[in-house]
């Protein structure tokens, strides 16, 4: 895997930064060009330079993963890079990025409900437009959440497990009639999660041989970047909550999915395996359903169809 390049998502915070620096500091001889994919600016271009001075090789590609059009473009960035040799062959792809908007009002560029648009819309897009530019052997991880049920701790703490309905209605917004309070908070995030459970089972068996498609859980990780729109007091206690003993970090998850992704103890991951920090685990029955993943994958060709940016050259 150090002998390719990485493309990672969501690379400037929390998890993903601690993602990317772990794989920069690695020796020269174990560590892959990087390609950071984010919202441009001075954060992008800060890590980026932070990256060059560990002698790593790396590009940065602005993109707000909210906007479709966005994506399609950046997927198109990186084909130019690998054509032009300006990096060395795709073998893997971090889809990180997420976010948990409190409200599902909220929604995307192209009208979509916005944690859904972004922790599962937009990463199938980018993995869709690049499927066929990865040299094997190669990996595409995804990031998940066990949020997708819930335990008794989940209970106590009220975290809205997922209720799975048709992907068409997953990627409606809440009509503007309807109070935000008619959907328990934080359930598109766990409902995003389950799709990507799903979503990588049916993409390990349209894959090109030689790529593995592995799902990622860093652990329970609360006052990171993920809960921004959550309001004051829930970041609060996200943060107070940070602190107890057996809470995970990006600091100490960032190297371990930096070692799903690069190293050959994990090289086996497959069919949408799904590791919790550095633990490969069973996920509920339910997550691996055939009929809802091929529903998914062609509601998800149906959404993304509908967006189509007429300036973007076909890959």
């Amino acid at each position: 895997m150090a002998s390719g390049t990485v493309l990672i998502t969501g690379s400037t915070g929390g998890l993903g930064r601690a993602t990317t620096l772990a794989m920069a500091g690695r020796p020269a001889r174990g560590r892959p060009d990087l390609v950071l994919l984010g919202r441009p600016g001075r954060t992008l271009d800060g890590l980026a330079a932070e990256v060059r001075q560990t002698g790593a090789t790396v590009r940065q590609i602005g993109c707000d993963l909210a906007r479709l059009a966005d994506v399609r473009r950046a997927a198109q960035q990186v084909k130019d890079l690998l054509v032009a040799g300006a990096v060395r062959p795709l073998r893997g792809l971090v889809a990180n990025a997420g976010l948990m908007s409190a409200d599902t009002h909220a929604v995307s560029a192209d009208g979509y409900e916005l944690t859904f648009a972004v922790n599962y819309l937009a990463h199938a897009q980018l993995i869709g437009d690049l499927l066929d530019s990865f040299t094997a052997p190669a990996r595409i991880v995804l990031v998940g959440s066990n949020t997708y049920h819930q335990n008794v701790y989940r209970r106590i703490l009220r975290v809205a497990p997922a209720v799975w309905r048709d992907p068409i209605e997953l990627a409606r917004p809440l009509p503007a009639a309807e109070p935000a309070g008619t959907q328990p908070s934080g359930i598109a995030y766990s409902n995003s999660k389950l799709a990507v459970l799903y979503y990588a089972h049916e993409l390990q068996r349209r894959a090109p041989d030689g790529i593995g498609v592995a799902v990622f859980e860093p652990g329970f990780m609360p006052g990171t970047g993920l809960g921004r729109d959550q309001g004051a007091a829930v970041q609060w206690i996200g943060r107070a909550v940070a602190a107890l003993p057996g809470v995970s970090t990006p600091a100490e998850s960032g190297p371990l999915f930096a070692s799903v992704v690069l190293d050959d103890r994990w090289a086996h991951l497959r069919d949408g395996a799904f590791v919790v920090k550095d633990t490969e685990r069973t996920v509920e029955p339910f997550a691996i359903d055939p009929a809802r993943e091929r529903r998914l994958w062609v509601a998800t060709e149906e959404l993304l169809g509908d967006t189509v940016d007429p300036d973007v050259r076909p890959g």
